[in-house]
């Protein structure tokens, strides 16, 4: 199996992970969601340090955490991520998976708008129509519901700021998820201290699942990482819906959340969006290769 395979590999896998990890947090719905993500924030400070205690990194982390720019949009990046897990838990236990879901379809269409606005990246028009069949889904389910997807929108809005903060971050993802885990970590101990445990007393189980969600955060993003440097990015863009879809299958069909014609006005708006941005994508990424194989072509003709 070429390297290529093994990435598309990896990355199904990540997304598949991401996708059902609904199930694994509706089972801890017992659990106040402020005490499950305290464990996952402890968890997964232990999983990642431990990661990098076996790379000899330590000393990366501490570089990155030394540097007051480094700092500052490390915390910005803690907030936003701090803020999505929390919704997205509390979402789950509370029964607007769907919602959660049409978060994580819109990012990735959020994301590039805010490549325009922050970074002047070029905006297609096949981006800009998906951005606008995106925002009319947001709007009819407004219209339709009588109130505005808040849940979706704090997601999609949380992640994709959180991506703007990653991509001015010179540092390597393991790097900068122990650092922001680390700077949320007081909080969360002091949350688990104050509240006897935080769930973790709860029984076995509950313990054993509460400590394991530092193995289910951190090991699709190691998946993840792996396969970005594998996989042309137009791939792993459209790879990504998969996350999202599975989402929106487990709430619908697993947990039975209620799915109104309003709904499936949205969620069809959405699913073009994410068609015409997918194939944007896939184009412009041929468009890269073949440009970049006529440059090799004309440098080994100077040559």
């Amino acid at each position: 199996m070429n390297e290529s395979a093994k990435g598309i590999l990896a990355m199904i896998a990540a997304c598949v992970v991401w996708g059902l990890s609904g199930i694994y947090y509706k089972a801890l719905s017992h659990v106040p969601p402020e005490q499950v993500l305290s464990h996952r924030v402890l968890w997964s400070f232990l999983f990642f340090a431990g990661v990098l205690l076996a790379q000899g990194r330590i000393d990366a982390l501490i570089a990155a955490l030394s540097s007051w720019r480094h700092a500052l949009l490390l915390i910005c990046a803690t907030a936003m991520i701090s803020l999505n897990w929390f919704v997205f838990i509390s979402s789950v236990q509370t029964g607007h998976a769907t919602e959660a879901s049409l978060g994580y379809y819109i990012f990735p269409l959020l994301s590039v708008l805010l490549g325009r606005l922050v970074f002047g990246e070029l905006l297609t028009r096949a981006q800009g129509a998906a951005i606008g069949l995106a925002a009319l889904a947001v709007a009819v389910l407004a219209f339709g519901l009588g109130v505005a997807p808040w849940i979706a929108l704090v997601l999609g809005v949380s992640f994709a700021l959180y991506g703007v903060a990653k991509k001015k971050l010179p540092l390597g993802p393991v790097v900068s998820v122990t650092a922001e885990v680390l700077l949320i970590l007081p909080v969360a101990l002091a949350v688990i201290w104050t509240t006897g445990g935080a769930g973790f007393m709860g029984g076995p189980q509950d313990a054993a699942m509460l400590a394991f969600s530092g193995i289910l955060t951190g090991l699709p993003l190691i998946l993840f990482s792996y396969a970005a440097k594998r996989v042309r990015l137009g791939t792993v863009g459209v790879l990504q819906y998969l996350n999202p879809t599975l989402q929106f299958m487990v709430a619908v069909l697993v947990f039975a959340e209620p799915f109104t014609q309003w709904h499936g006005i949205a969620f069809a708006l959405i699913w073009s969006a994410v068609a015409v941005f997918s194939v944007s994508a896939l184009r412009q990424e041929r468009a890269s290769r073949r440009a970049a194989i006529a440059a090799t072509g004309v440098s080994a003709q100077i040559r």
